[in-house]
């Protein structure tokens, strides 16, 4: 079956985002907005040692005050289900998770410690800042540099952590190598901020029933969360969330204010709500802390002989968070001798969590300045030495990748940046006192797809609704789903409505790793194609159908008509055929799931280039990023805006990445000390110029039915490293330490 008419066709187009409107009236509703019957207010207290136990929590003074009817804390905290058993989220990593409230502990600074509830929000807050809570401090290490010969290879790892494996003898290899580099690569810790707080409003409804507004990515998640955590049944505990002010991948994994938000709920039999503050914002999880070692040399050709990369990063004393860092190493490169290692170490600090492309956004910046420092070691150009070494198949995996277009990125990329026209001495190009650098980098990341399920219902008026449990983080969610309905069923798109983040519809995944639109998308087309078939059955059986004896493959579904596809003036209006069946409405739900044959023949994956151009203040040192270039190729591009719009966000971080952003620790306390936004530094619009994005054309007939790999995560990586190497090529100094500070220059 197909689709062909302009007027329905409006897969690849651009239409504006369905959900526009509500975002920018303010009818678009998050988590801590819903206005809920009986409303009362938690606020967290936060401890202020690193490690710890509690000693006496005085509770009677702020109990006292007016409007305080609670202090809720490990010494009067009702008794739940996963006291008894170590239940866990869907994406926890190996150990034990954190429980908030659990016992007299303190694990890591900021701890939530209690939680005051109070009938207005003001009244909590004070009684929070007065509420006085004695420690016994215990000795703490936060400091990953203490622990550079304590790391131990993962035993457990979190969900999609695959150990790295080495092939050949890269130590003889690079030995015997002409030219040679061995270097350190690191990054501090760095913390999501999305602009919406955490949130969570749990409405109590008389039968004792909740239905929850959860900032998250994943309400199946929550809510397998609380039912576990809480004893619940599923139809105790409705979890939703239609919007989501960012997340980037803090919202994987239920976070505390949900678990504190349910028990005062249940306990006090009163609809609760719970927001963090901007600095406890900081406690729930980051980009670990990295240190990863490089080593490479080249044949005289220039082609890579060895290529060694490991990596230490920090996780928690209770849990084993791991991230593929080094990975990325073993397959982006044709090399037939690399070693790879990746190891963790346990600090007094909360479990770290996936941020925009995890573990590739901290590898691939290592492996992108390595391999910009071997190109000048060898005396090439950073973009012959990376065609040189070209990967036309996976090593790692022994595997020939679905499709891979990452050539013609560099190509395209180059020609768009005028890459032709560089020097490769470095302090070769100026424009007054400021000196101009070029770098560029490449980026690779997954091509996955999960199984899920959605549910396509259309009216007599032929209006189409289609729902999926999925989330929203902003990336066009609601858009594309809307887009690949309405195409498969010849709609306009005002007449179709996708509906999403409520535990009541058809299962998806959370929402990350870059495949939402091959996941849900998928189920979306397989939920409208059933409903399709089912609105053929009905035509056939209308008097005089010119459709009898036509199979689905026979027929399409445009601008309101089934027609035939070879005779397209044989045709049934879509209306007609609902009214003249006497069916109020059809409907059909479908499940989607990967296609095991393919995964196990292929390596999936999508690609990148990134050119970048600075200007060094001589005398100063500041740098301005003034234009990048991102060359991606992701598959089939379901909306160039929205895709676009993921680039720019993700150039933007990258940016961010390479001269602001870093959690500074104060570890003689143990404690993140910029946790705000006037010192968590992040880009403002002043920040930011020109900044191009070219989608390179790629068919892929294996990753998934609809030919997508996401863009959101791949849009990150190269940013970082083709910034360093443009500054790099710029001054002649090479900065391995992120970010790349006015004084790492002077």
């Amino acid at each position: 079956m197909s689709t062909s008419s302009s007027n329905t066709n409006y897969v690849g187009k651009a239409p504006n985002r369905v959900e526009g409107p509500a975002k920018v009236t303010g009818a678009a509703k998050y988590s801590g907005e819903f206005e809920v019957p009986d409303l009362v207010y938690g606020v967290v207290v936060s401890s202020p040692i690193a490690k710890g136990k509690i000693l006496k929590i005085h509770a009677d003074k702020v109990l006292s005050l007016p409007g305080v009817l609670q202090v809720f804390s490990h010494e009067n905290v009702p008794h739940q289900a996963w006291f008894d058993r170590n239940y866990k989220d869907d994406v926890a990593p190996g150990g034990s998770p954190f429980r908030p409230l659990h016992d007299d502990e303190v694990k890591f600074s900021q701890q939530p410690v209690a939680l005051v509830v109070a009938d207005t929000f003001e009244v909590a807050r004070y009684a929070a800042s007065i509420l006085e809570i004695e420690y016994k401090e215990e000795k703490h290490e936060t400091d990953i540099e203490s622990q550079r010969d304590k790391g131990h290879a993962p035993s457990k790892g979190k969900s999609g952590y695959k150990p790295p494996s080495s092939r050949g003898n890269a130590a003889k290899a690079i030995e015997k190598a002409e030219h040679r580099i061995r270097h350190e690569y690191i990054h501090g810790t760095q913390h999501h901020n999305p602009m919406e707080l955490y949130a969570s409003t749990v409405h109590y409804h008389p039968d004792g029933k909740l239905t929850i507004y959860d900032k998250t990515q994943g309400v199946l998640n929550c809510q397998q969360y609380v039912t576990k955590v809480f004893g619940l049944s599923k139809d105790e505990a409705r979890v939703i969330n239609l919007y989501n002010g960012g997340a980037f991948g803090s919202g994987l994994r239920p976070q505390y204010e949900l678990f504190l938000s349910v028990m005062a709920a249940l306990e006090l039999r009163r609809s609760v709500r719970v927001t963090l503050t901007r600095q406890q914002m900081f406690s729930i999880g980051h980009r670990p802390h990295t240190l990863q070692t490089l080593e490479m040399g080249t044949n005289p050709d220039g082609t890579l002989a060895g290529l060694k990369h490991y990596a230490l990063h920090e996780t928690s004393r209770f849990e084993e968070y791991t991230e593929n860092v080094v990975n990325w190493s073993g397959m982006l490169y044709q090399c037939d001798n690399v070693q790879l290692g990746n190891q963790v170490a346990a600090l007094d600090v909360y479990t770290p969590q996936d941020m925009r492309a995890p573990g590739a956004a901290t590898g691939s910046f290592a492996l992108e300045v390595a391999m910009d420092e071997m190109a000048y070691a060898a005396g090439l150009d950073p973009v012959d030495f990376r065609l040189r070494n070209y990967a036309e198949t996976d090593q790692s995996e022994k595997l020939p990748f679905s499709s891979k277009r990452l050539r013609e990125c560099y190509r395209q990329g180059a020609e768009k940046f005028g890459w032709d026209r560089r020097p490769l001495k470095p302090r070769s190009m100026r424009e007054g006192n400021k000196l101009v650098g070029w770098g560029m980098a490449g980026g690779v990341w997954d091509a996955q797809m999960q199984k899920a399920a959605a549910k396509a219902s259309i009216t007599a008026d032929g209006k189409l609704t289609v729902t999926s449990a999925a989330g929203e983080n902003g990336t066009g969610t609601y858009t594309i789903m809307t887009q690949i309905a309405a195409e498969t069923l010849g709609l306009p798109l005002e007449a179709v409505t996708f509906k999403l983040g409520d535990t009541d519809m058809p299962e998806a995944p959370v929402q990350g790793g870059s495949w939402t639109a091959a996941s849900v998308g998928t189920a979306v087309q397989k939920a409208c194609l059933a409903v399709a078939d089912k609105l053929l059955k009905q035509a056939k059986k209308m008097d005089d159908s010119p459709l009898k004896g036509a199979d689905l493959e026979d027929v399409e579904f445009v601008n309101g008509l089934i027609r035939l596809r070879k005779a397209p003036e044989q045709s049934v209006v879509l209306r007609d055929v609902l009214q003249v069946s006497g069916e109020r409405q059809i409907e059909a739900d479908s499940t989607a799931i990967p296609n095991l044959l393919n995964m196990a023949r292929y390596s999936m994956h999508s690609h990148n280039a990134v050119f970048a151009e600075v200007q060094v203040d001589e005398e100063l040192g500041t740098i301005h990023v003034t234009r990048v270039v991102n060359a991606l190729a992701i598959g089939r591009v379901l909306n160039p805006k929205t895709a676009r719009s993921q680039v720019l966000g993700s150039v933007v971080w990258g940016i961010s990445m390479a001269l602001m952003e870093e959690t500074v620790t104060d570890h003689r306390f143990g404690r993140y000390m910029n946790h705000n936004l006037s010192e968590y530094h992040v880009p403002t619009n002043a920040d930011i110029r020109d900044i191009d994005v070219i989608f390179v054309e790629e068919e892929d007939p294996y990753v998934n039915p609809l030919g997508v790999k996401g863009v959101g995560e791949l849009g990150l990586l190269g940013v970082a490293a083709a910034i360093n190497n443009a500054v790099f090529h710029a001054t002649g100094k090479r900065v391995r330490d992120l970010p790349i500070y006015i004084d790492k220059l002077l």
